[in-house]
Formats: C-alpha cells, structure tokens, sequence
C-alpha cells in the first residue's frame, strides 16, 4: 500500500490517501490540543502511543462484533484504515458525571450515572460543538432515523465492551465519544479511541489518566496515557 497525499490535517492526526481509493493512512501526531485548539502544544511520543492504544482498543471492538474503520498498524504512528463517507455527529455516553456535563447541570463530579446518559454533538468547532437531538440529526439530513438507532446501538455496545475491559485493569470508564461513518453501506467506528477522546480514572483513587490531565495542566500525559496502556496490555516497543 503506497501512501500519496494529504487529504486532510486535523488537531492531532493527518489523514493521507493511497494508491487503494478506498483506503486512508492514518497518522498519529504529537500535537495535544484543548479548548477548541486554543491550547496547543507538542508532546513526545504521544503519536506513538496513541497510535498503539487506538489499534489496541478497535481490535478489542473487532472481536466483540462491533466494526470499525481500522485494517492494520502499519508504523509506530500510522494505522490503514477504510475511507468512510463519515457522519457529522459525535456520540457521548457518561457514566460517571464529569467535565461539560457537571459545567451544564451543576451536578457533582463523580456522581455515578444509572443508567449511562447519552448525548449527541454536531462536530462543529467553529460552533463548539453544539449539543443536537435525533430530530435535529435527521431533519438537516446528517444521517438517517436507521443510522441514528444504530449509532446509540453501537455506541452501548462499546461501553458495554470497555466498561469491563477498563474495570478489569483497575480502571473507570468515565465518559467518551464516537464518531462512525458508512462503508460499503455499513456503518462503521471511526477515528479514534484513546485517552484524547475519553475519560479515565484509577478506579480506587480518581486519579484522572486522560487528557483532563492537559486541560488542567496536571502534567504527566503522556505518562498517564502509557500507565492507562501497559495496564490494558498495549505494546508500546
């Protein structure tokens, strides 16, 4: 598989295409960033570790019957992953109250959430990220009423996959989001799933192992991130 060119540069990844029209290089950079991109900065190895951690977690997903984007690691920073026709919403489940939801609603950080609470965003960062509804998604046509119910579907499914992964490594699943996109007529996970895109805290002592640890300046991310990993069982070398 040859890479070309650069399709597409976000925060933290690069997307390039390949000689395959229907397969995409996904690379994995040491940029972080927070607040909408206005905090910013490099951190060693983070593409690295990510990448490993992203391929970890979606193989995981595989096994369980839930498909992704991914096909395989190809470096220590890029992945080969299908090229889909991606849905503009970004699914959040939480179990445990924290971050946006505790700023909106004032309740406690912490507080354990039964059932799980489920939000859907427009994936707008010039509007930060607009919370949406069902009616919304189907009404402007960013996906279809069957699409809708199988994204909620999927997205359970997966924490019921890693809430009992991350528990069995001393870990709290605290809160994620999804992104999926249609292949082939299939809806599929996309992007990514690393501790950038969800919340995790040591199950004993709340210590926050995620990106919260970059928002608030906490230092340690990388390391946090490489902890979060080598418990899963992530090879990193």
């Amino acid at each position: 598989m040859e890479k070309r060119n650069e399709l597409y540069r976000g925060k933290a990844k690069t997307v390039y295409t390949t000689d395959d029209p229907s397969r995409l290089v996904l690379e994995f950079r040491n940029d972080t960033s927070a607040f909408d991109g206005e905090k910013v900065e490099q951190l060693e190895d983070k593409g690295m570790v990510n990448n490993r951690f992203n391929h970890f977690i979606m193989t995981q997903l595989e096994n369980a019957g839930i498909p992704t984007q991914l096909d395989e690691l190809l470096s220590d920073t890029e992945s080969l992953v299908k090229k889909l026709d991606m849905i503009p919403v970004e699914c959040v489940v939480r179990n445990v109250a924290a971050g946006s939801l505790v700023r909106r609603l004032g309740v406690e950080e912490g507080k354990t959430l039964n059932p799980p609470t489920f939000e859907f965003f427009l994936k707008n960062d010039a509007l930060h990220d607009p919370m949406v509804n069902e009616y919304h998604i189907e009404a402007f046509g960013w996906a279809t009423k069957d699409q809708i119910a199988q994204m909620k579907e999927l997205t359970f499914k997966v924490n019921s996959v890693l809430k009992s992964l991350f528990e069995q490594a001393g870990l709290l699943l605290v809160d994620y989001k999804l992104e999926f996109g249609v292949f082939d007529g299939q809806l599929v996970l996309g992007d990514e799933f690393t501790p950038d895109g969800c919340r995790l805290w040591d199950a004993d002592t709340r210590e926050k192992l995620d990106k919260d640890r970059f928002r608030q300046g906490l230092g340690g991310v990388v390391e946090a991130y490489k902890e979060v990993g080598q418990r899963l069982g992530v090879k990193f070398s």
